[in-house]
């Protein structure tokens, strides 16, 4: 490995020499800032000569979103012939013009150099020389802390160890783990924000589900492996989250992802400045359709009593009754009324038929057509 990248290790060594000598004339040469600021400023320059992958890497995402749909409906499709399903998705990459690994291409040209720089420091922490950093400037980089911490130190190390770099394990424990969970949380914001605000939601395919998994797979790992890194890999990779952070969220807002909602925002940022003319019957049917809907109101939803009573309300249904119990009493006291002058009518026309059976139609016509039950002693 180290003959391998013995090269790159002499250009991290040397480009930090030189970022070091120029913060020597500021700082210390041998604090923490003139060191620490050297590796920032590493992370900066490679980073600015990654400008061009970077946006490579940004239109091969948006290239794979409006894919998506192409790619699902190719998969269900050939569903049992997974080599026809390849040959197609291969087919529909080459006519778009889109590359799958674009989207790594940052990433995979930022490792070459990130372990150049964890291999130079771990030589710095074993005392030995790496690179154009000869045994002065090891010496000197030795004795850089940052916060307490010594660069080349890691949460792991072992108490004699960090005591042979001239610090404690308290101090070199809390640098360690503030910097892993500021390096996590960067990183899981940076991911949150691609996934909430550059994504167009009107569209749901695994392509999403895969960057909302890479939003808690990343984070994870940053914790798990940044226990095993130096102090001075830590601040690197702290410095390439936080880039990335700013750079991405430069990018959402100058130039979003069509359907997203920072697309929309980025519109009404442009409508509120007059930079935005639309078709005035557009506009019209925009505010119809938005009055229409403040307008519609949903239906109130009615009790058991408001729904047997058709919907009226409960003071309603009380008069009603009490009116029905009224006009009820009134027509009973006119049938009482009446009934003493049908009695006496149907017995005169009894007198005339006999009495007998006068009496008994009289009776019978007051019961209209119910039976009178008989007496057991009669036949």
């Amino acid at each position: 490995m180290d003959t391998i990248l013995s090269p790159l290790y002499i250009a991290v060594s040397w480009i930090i020499v030189q970022f070091h000598s120029f913060y020597s004339l500021i700082f210390d040469k041998d604090s923490g800032a003139a060191w620490g600021l050297s590796i920032v400023s590493l992370v900066v320059l490679i980073r600015i000569c990654l400008i061009p992958l970077f946006v490579k890497q940004i239109k091969s995402t948006r290239n794979m979103q409006a894919l998506q749909p192409k790619m699902k409906a190719i998969q269900e499709r050939y569903k049992s012939d997974k080599q026809r399903q390849s040959e197609e998705m291969m087919k529909l990459y080459k006519e778009t013009g889109t590359n799958p690994l674009s989207s790594c291409l940052p990433i995979l040209a930022q490792s070459p150099f990130f372990i150049s720089l964890y291999q130079v420091l771990n030589h710095i922490a074993q005392n030995k020389v790496v690179g154009v950093i000869d045994q002065p400037l090891l010496e000197s980089a030795q004795k850089a802390h940052i916060f307490g911490a010594p660069l080349a130190a890691k949460f792991m190390d072992s108490a004699e160890k960090i005591q042979s770099l001239g610090a404690s394990v308290v101090d070199v424990r809390v640098v360690t783990i503030v910097m892993i969970v500021l390096m996590s949380a960067s990183q899981f914001y940076t991911q949150r924000q691609l996934m909430t605000k550059n994504v167009d939601l009107t569209v749901k395919t695994p392509f999403m589900q895969q960057q909302k998994m890479l939003m808690y797979v990343f984070p994870i790992m940053f914790a798990v492996f940044g226990i095993n890194f130096p102090v001075g890999v830590l601040v690197y990779w702290l410095t390439t989250n936080v880039w990335t952070m700013g750079q991405q969220m430069f990018v959402i807002r100058r130039n979003p992802t069509p359907g997203s909602k920072a697309f929309e925002e980025r519109q009404e940022r442009l409508r509120a400045a007059g930079k935005i003319v639309e078709d005035p019957a557009e506009v019209a049917a925009k505010q119809a359709a938005e009055e229409a809907r403040q307008n519609r109101q949903q239906p109130k939803r009615q009790t058991k009593s408001k729904r047997q009573t058709g919907g009226a309300p409960a003071g309603g249904a009380q008069n009603r009754t009490r009116a029905g119990s009224a006009s009820g009493a009134s027509g009973s006291g006119q049938g009482a009324a009446k009934k003493p002058s049908l009695e006496k009518k149907d017995a005169q026309e009894g007198k005339g038929k006999g009495g007998a059976s006068g009496a008994r139609t009289t009776k019978s016509g007051q019961r209209k057509g119910q039976q009178r039950p008989k007496h057991p002693t009669k036949k």
